[in-house]
């Protein structure tokens, strides 16, 4: 069973997580609305994206909000992370294409982040698909695979 020590740590360590990632998802889609029309023109000259650019410009921005809400509410959290997991893997896996396979490769990212270099980008990536992972981890009870409540 779980000590009333070991639950209190593992709900400060999640609630952290899901703060970081609140923190990055309303800051990222926020700056992306902001400059929506560079946002979208910047999508449209992706390779990999160019046909569904008016689409995705709406859809990650409004998917970003969407996490940072179910995030926020513990009752959400538990799917919410693997949803994150999921965007994060997608996120992560869009830039590997783009740098492998083609020859332009337009940064969509708004804010600080479109500062960063590609290496740094996908460290970032890796770094916050990793706590997701942890707080899944931390969620879960391995005995009935089911969350547990923190």
């Amino acid at each position: 069973m779980y000590s009333v020590k070991n639950i209190k740590a593992k709900g400060v360590i999640v609630e952290l997580i899901c703060f970081l990632y609140v923190l990055l998802f309303v800051y990222a889609a926020t700056s992306k609305l902001m400059d929506f029309e560079q946002f979208r023109v910047q999508l449209g000259q992706s390779p990999i994206l160019t046909a569904y650019a008016n689409w995705v410009a709406w859809l990650v921005p409004l998917a970003e909000y969407m996490l940072a809400i179910l995030l926020s509410m513990k009752s959400t959290r538990y799917k919410a992370l693997f949803m994150t997991l999921g965007l994060m893997t997608m996120f992560t896996t869009y830039i590997i294409l783009v740098l492998n396979f083609s020859d332009y490769i337009p940064c969509s990212c708004g804010g600080v982040l479109e500062d960063l270099g590609w290496t740094e980008h996908i460290v970032f990536n890796l770094f916050f698909w990793v706590l997701s992972i942890i707080a899944i981890l931390q969620l879960t009870n391995y005995s009935t695979r089911k969350p547990i409540s923190i």
